[in-house]
């Protein structure tokens, strides 16, 4: 009996389908691992900036002697709507009766891009639309208004009392929401 021997050149189509599979596996599970490694490095950067501000307000209070804000407010300041608050901070007040009053920079943060991670300037670079966390919110600022050193903070639906502290910053984080969504998201400096 004569047998032949076929030369094959190329693959099956079962081992074309499997080497795809193959591929598709590993690309979603390094997918996955880059978004992982993205959204810390956005926690990261989040923090780093809320301590910025948390030490800015504290430099402040050590220089002058007393909170930068205009007047004692419940609510909690919000960094990309406040820019009064941002600009003592910054030194750059333009009031005429200013109460950063030699001008000094308390905060350096970056500039961030779009509304994203950082101060944000308008078109021509002059004027200052806010500062924002890396998704794109403002970071929330409580003051101890009544200087007993002690903080209440909003970070959820309950308030969070924060004693021997005369400023408390937090980021609602990637989600945006202060309660009812990933309450592991939010970035706190307490």
């Amino acid at each position: 009996m004569k047998t032949t021997h076929r030369n094959r050149k190329g693959f099956t189509l079962i081992e074309l389908l499997v080497v795809m599979a193959i591929i598709a596996v590993l690309a979603s599970a390094g997918f996955a691992a880059g978004n992982a490694a993205i959204q810390k490095a956005r926690r990261t950067t989040a923090l780093a900036t809320a301590t910025a501000i948390e030490t800015a307000v504290n430099n402040f209070y050590t220089e002058y002697g007393t909170l930068p804000a205009e007047s004692p407010s419940a609510p909690p300041i919000k960094t990309d709507t406040d820019l009064t608050f941002l600009n003592i901070l910054l030194g750059t007040e333009t009031s005429s009766s200013p109460i950063n009053t030699r001008g000094i920079k308390f905060l350096s943060v970056r500039e961030g891009k779009g509304n994203k991670n950082g101060l944000i300037y308008s078109g021509n670079g002059n004027t200052l639309q806010g500062l924002y966390d890396p998704w794109g919110g403002g970071f929330l600022v409580a003051l101890d208004h009544d200087y007993d050193e002690k903080v209440t903070a909003k970070p959820s639906n309950t308030d969070k009392v924060l004693n021997g502290r005369r400023v408390a910053v937090w980021s609602n984080g990637a989600d945006g929401v202060k309660s009812g969504g990933k309450a592991a998201d939010d970035v706190k400096t307490w």
